[in-house]
Formats: structure tokens, C-alpha cells, sequence
């Protein structure tokens, strides 16, 4: 009987020591490294993957994406500072409705903003690709939007 136990706690302990073992770059999930890192290579494994783009076309979108993320980052530092405050506002003793319903509009607006900014430069990217390209880049956008919404009902799932 000791020894059946002592071979189950042995068993036991051996796998999860294997199942919390890193591997040789130090990172426990492999898998995941080599995808990000071929999303930041030139963007061949990324969204523009598959659409067979110029070196120019290549060099533009680049270009465009740093621009965006340019705009688009003051804008969300602003909404994650709108929505921290709608915590405060919302979890404080004596709550402020009008106070609340305003911050609501702010956070509205930052969120229309940055649609506008991003359906914009959507569309200028679009603008730059054949008929062939246009047809792929619609297709990955409908294909991309339903992945991360899987992915979001999988983290709320989590919560």
C-alpha cells in the first residue's frame, strides 16, 4: 500500500515539475514566442500576411502604422484615465450621477475619436491595394474581428 501511494506521489510530483520546466530561451510558453516575433519580422506573420505586398506598399504601411499608433496613443492614455475615474466616480460612498453620466461622455468620445482615426487609416491602406489585395485584406478583417472576439469571451470567461 505505501509503495502504490509513494509511486502516485512520485508520478504526481514529476509532472508538475514538467509542466512548470522552461525551455532553453527561459520562456515557459514556447509556442507563443515564435508568433510574436514573426508579427514584429517585416509583418509577414501578421495581418498583412497572405496579401503578397509590395516592398513599396510594404514600406507604406509601416510608415501608416507607426502614425496611428502615434495619434491613437494619447488618445488612449486619455481613456484609460476617463475609465479609471469612472471606478472612482462609481464606487464612491455617495455616488455623483451627473458627474458619472459626463465621464460617460467622455469616454464615449475618446472611443469615437480613435473609430474615426483607425476606420480612416483602414481606409487609406485600403486605397494602396489591387483589386486581388482589397478582396484578401476584407476577408482578414472579418476573420481577424471574429478571432478576437473569441479570444475576449475567453478572457471575460476567465474573470
Amino acid at each position: 500500500m505505501r509503495a502504490k501511494i509513494l509511486v502516485i506521489v512520485l508520478l504526481m510530483s514529476l509532472s508538475a515539475v514538467l509542466v512548470a520546466q522552461t525551455n532553453e530561451s527561459g520562456r515557459k510558453n514556447a509556442n507563443r514566442a515564435p508568433q510574436k516575433e514573426m508579427r514584429m519580422n517585416g509583418g509577414q506573420g501578421g495581418p498583412m500576411r497572405g496579401l503578397n505586398l509590395t516592398d513599396a506598399q510594404k514600406e507604406a504601411f509601416r510608415k501608416s502604422m507607426l502614425d496611428i499608433q502615434k495619434q491613437l496613443q494619447p488618445l488612449r492614455n486619455e481613456l484609460g484615465e476617463a475609465e479609471a475615474h469612472q471606478k472612482t466616480l462609481v464606487t464612491a460612498e455617495k455616488p455623483d450621477m451627473a458627474a458619472i453620466n459626463k465621464n460617460i461622455e467622455k469616454i464615449g468620445a475618446f472611443r469615437i475619436e480613435m473609430a474615426k482615426i483607425e476606420v480612416k487609416h483602414r481606409l487609406d491602406m485600403r486605397a494602396q491595394l489591387s483589386d486581388e489585395q482589397r478582396l484578401k485584406f476584407d476577408l482578414m478583417k472579418g476573420k481577424m474581428r471574429r478571432d478576437r472576439g473569441a479570444k475576449g469571451m475567453r478572457r471575460n470567461m476567465q474573470m
